[in-house]
């Protein structure tokens, strides 16, 4: 991997023109280092991510627009513009755009692992079904939790 460069990412541009389709999301690479991974994310409405814990990682999310309502170790939360989510790594949490409007915020981790990879991964998969995601995570180090017992 290649040291982080100084520069300016622009707001509409990610690194090398990429973008991926991550569980009906847009996501947007803006910084790739050893160290930290950043991307820019749309959760349109109805969007989501299943709850998940990042063994390796310590996960950051800035909202921009909209609001996120989270499940964060085992605890129902939410996050509205200009608030931070700080996601410390073997933290379960999920992500879910239950309201009407976009959602965009910024997302890093620290470090990087295989998450970059991982993304790559899921988007050139010819359908995301939900069980290969799961799969191919686990490979990547990121651990999806099973979905709770019926009527819990």
């Amino acid at each position: 991997m290649k040291p982080l460069t100084a520069g300016v990412t622009k707001a509409n541009e990610g690194i090398d023109a990429i973008s991926w389709n991550i569980l009906g999301q847009t996501y947007v690479p803006k910084s790739l280092s050893e160290d930290s991974f950043s991307w820019h994310a749309t959760f349109p409405p109805g969007t989501f991510v299943p709850p998940h814990i990042h063994p390796t990682q310590d996960e950051f999310i800035y909202l921009l627009e909209g609001r996120l309502d989270l499940v964060l170790d085992g605890q129902e939360s939410f996050a509205t513009a200009g608030d931070l989510i700080r996601l410390p790594r073997n933290v379960p949490h999920g992500l879910f755009n239950k309201g009407e409007a976009t959602v965009k915020c910024l997302f890093w981790v620290a470090p990087t692992g295989r998450l970059y990879d991982l993304f790559w991964a899921i988007h050139s998969m010819p359908q995301q079904n939900p069980a290969e995601v799961v799969a191919l995570s686990a490979k990547y180090e990121v651990d999806f939790l099973p979905p709770p017992p019926e009527g819990a």
